[in-house]
């Protein structure tokens, strides 16, 4: 066994100490976005440091524990509180626990983020699906040597996100009235918001919204076999010319004011599941 199987498997004993169900779903919550959790029927908290080999979380906004419960009646396992690559923890730490929700079972992934949106049709508040990315991210959660029992060397990015669950999405979207962007996520490094030139750069190549975040979970979960669905919460426009100062303050007051509806799509797609 290498280390990084041991340390999977020793995360997910201590876990499946206080929760024997086998989840199907893993939810990974953004800045500002976690109270989904309060979504979560008959949870069970454990915080992060209590977990084998967990990062720690250190970004206002992530609470830092994971939830175990249901939603829809369905079997969860919901992270509030994500690490990024800024915080200096390594790619393998920050997608450590994916690896660990995929050990106690889940098959499909869900993530949410805060994002800077690049395209114009874009407004504050707005949700945007994830299509596609691109990785700008300077470390490559896969590099090294590969473990054969978690996912092959080469893995398939043709379809990180699930066309399915997208199509359920917009229908679900539809059906509440809840109007969506569909677009490509670029994943940076942070902490600095960017540049009105990184923003320009960024749109010109494809990118219609930018985060810190997503991107290495992302990858790993196909390198693992998982189903995706992300979505972003667009909480600053960065492609305008006029004065535009970013806080994170401002990112969490906009991610809390779109929270309910990501949670009406997340409670629906979990339910279809």
């Amino acid at each position: 066994m290498s280390e990084l199987t041991a340390k999977i498997t020793a995360a997910k004993e201590y876990i499946s100490k206080f929760w024997e169900e086998e989840p199907v779903a893993g939810i990974i919550l953004g800045s500002g976005l976690g109270n989904l959790i309060q979504e979560i029927a008959r949870s069970i908290e454990i915080k992060y440091s209590d977990i084998p080999h967990f990062p720690e979380s250190t970004v206002e906004g992530h609470s830092g524990k994971l939830i175990l419960g249901y939603m829809q009646g369905k079997p969860v396992v919901a992270m509030a509180g994500r690490f990024h690559f800024y915080e200096g923890f390594s790619m393998k730490e920050v997608t450590f626990p994916v690896r660990v929700m995929k050990a106690l079972g889940i098959h499909t992934l869900f993530i949410s983020n805060a994002a800077g949106g690049m395209n114009p049709a874009f407004k504050v508040g707005d949700l945007m699906i994830i299509r596609d990315h691109i990785n700008l991210q300077p470390e490559h959660p896969l590099r090294g040597k590969n473990e054969d029992t978690l996912g092959p060397r080469f893995p398939d990015m043709s379809e990180p996100y699930s066309k399915a669950l997208i199509t359920a999405a917009n229908k679900i979207a539809a059906d509440n009235n809840i109007y969506l962007h569909s677009g490509v996520y670029v994943g940076v490094q942070g902490p600095t918001f960017e540049t009105r030139a990184e923003y320009k750069y960024m749109h010109i190549i494809g990118g219609d919204a930018v985060g810190m975040s997503t991107v290495p979970e992302v990858i790993v979960a196909a390198h693992a076999g998982l189903k995706v669905f992300a979505m972003s919460v667009i909480t600053d426009i960065g492609i305008r010319e006029e004065e535009n100062v970013i806080t994170h303050e401002e990112v969490l007051a906009a991610a809390k004011e779109a929270e309910p509806k990501l949670t009406l799509i997340f409670n629906e797609l979990i339910r279809q599941l």
